[in-house]
């Protein structure tokens, strides 16, 4: 069998995979903010059915929801374990092919999770769960990526110093993910609207936290029921969001003046970059609109949508500046003498391979 690195209907399938993926999340997103997870009690079968052979007059209320998140999943599965199969069967790159099947792997242990969330009624799987979903979301485009025509033909870009941008990409990506997780704490602790105030929370700038400040919150609280009270901690994790969202607004932006330093307005890259920033300050409104909506579910949805777009950004600037940046030939003879420089005098040549 031929393989050729230049398969458009293979990454078009990847592409098909990663909106399914996104799709996905989103729907997942919706469950959580609609509180209804737990729908449907079973499985990984439906009130005893099998989950593809449950009769659609039963779709009504949570359910529809639930059982609808877990039919999409099944799609991204099978999706994801064709995209492996034609990525084994065509694509000559071994270190690909073998994504593809992380990939599958990945997909399984998600679904897994999930399951595993409803069965043992475990908010912790749930945030796993949730933090799997966007790895697995950038791992799927990833794949679209570099089965791409433009991955195989990246034009290099001298730049002079261009670890800079490399790591301020690498810093606020990883930044994004750590502020992904702590949303998805919250979101599984029930605690999205522990601060029900923005910018100010519960009146103050730093809220007080003793038992009897948490009491009168509680009184307040628009969410709050018997059984599920917030606590000094959640109150603190929210604040700790709050304070992650400033790091990380002041990151992007930082990010943004040096790869337009390094490569002007016009570069796709700038431009990536600077795409970057809105989609940051777009969820950073959208955080905000969550709070005074009193966690509206379609605003708290696209918030997680964002979110994962954020993180997919962040990531694909690693990628391509991996691909792309390449040290200018002022730098490169330079780090050569300073690398001739530091070598022992004595040292052997090293023959040609």
């Amino acid at each position: 069998m031929i393989r050729s690195t230049e398969n458009r209907w293979l990454h078009r399938f990847a592409i098909l995979t990663a909106l399914a993926t996104l799709f996905l999340i989103c729907l997942g997103g919706l469950v959580t903010s609609k509180g209804v997870g737990m729908s449907v009690p079973d499985w990984p079968t439906t009130y005893g059915y099998s989950m593809f052979f449950f009769p659609f007059s039963k779709w009504v209320g949570g359910i529809f929801y639930e059982h609808s998140h877990r039919l999409v999943a099944s799609m991204v599965g099978f999706l994801t374990v064709a995209l492996a199969v034609w990525l084994w069967l065509q694509e000559p790159r071994r270190w690909l092919r073998w994504l593809g099947i992380v990939a599958v792997f990945g997909v399984v242990l998600q679904g897994v999770l999930g399951g595993l969330r409803v069965a043992w009624m475990k908010d912790e799987l749930g945030i796993f769960h949730a933090a799997l979903a966007q790895l697995f979301f950038v791992l799927v485009c990833a794949i679209a990526l570099f089965t791409s025509r433009w991955w195989a033909s990246a034009p290099k870009v001298p730049i002079r110093d261009g670890s800079g941008p490399r790591y301020m990409y690498q810093a606020v990506t990883a930044m994004i993910f750590l502020q992904l997780i702590l949303g998805a704490t919250m979101r599984h602790q029930h605690a999205g609207l522990a601060i029900s105030d923005f910018p100010l929370a519960h009146g103050k700038i730093w809220p007080a936290l003793d038992p009897d400040s948490i009491a009168r919150y509680n009184q307040k609280r628009l969410e709050t029921t018997a059984l599920n009270p917030i606590t000094a901690f959640q109150v603190g994790l929210q604040m700790a969001h709050r304070l992650a969202a400033l790091l990380l607004v002041a990151g992007i932006i930082w990010q943004a003046r040096l790869t337009i330093r390094h490569l002007g307005w016009s570069h796709p890259v700038a431009r990536l970059s600077i795409a970057w920033v809105g989609l940051i300050l777009g969820q950073a409104v959208l955080g905000a609109a969550t709070i005074w909506t009193n966690k509206a579910a379609d605003i708290a949805t696209a918030h997680v949508a964002v979110g994962a777009l954020s993180l997919l950004a962040g990531a694909m600037l690693v990628l391509v500046a991996r691909r792309c940046f390449e040290t200018s030939p002022v730098e490169a003879v330079a780090a050569a003498g300073a690398r001739g420089r530091n070598e022992p005098a004595n040292r052997p040549a090293q023959l040609p391979a």
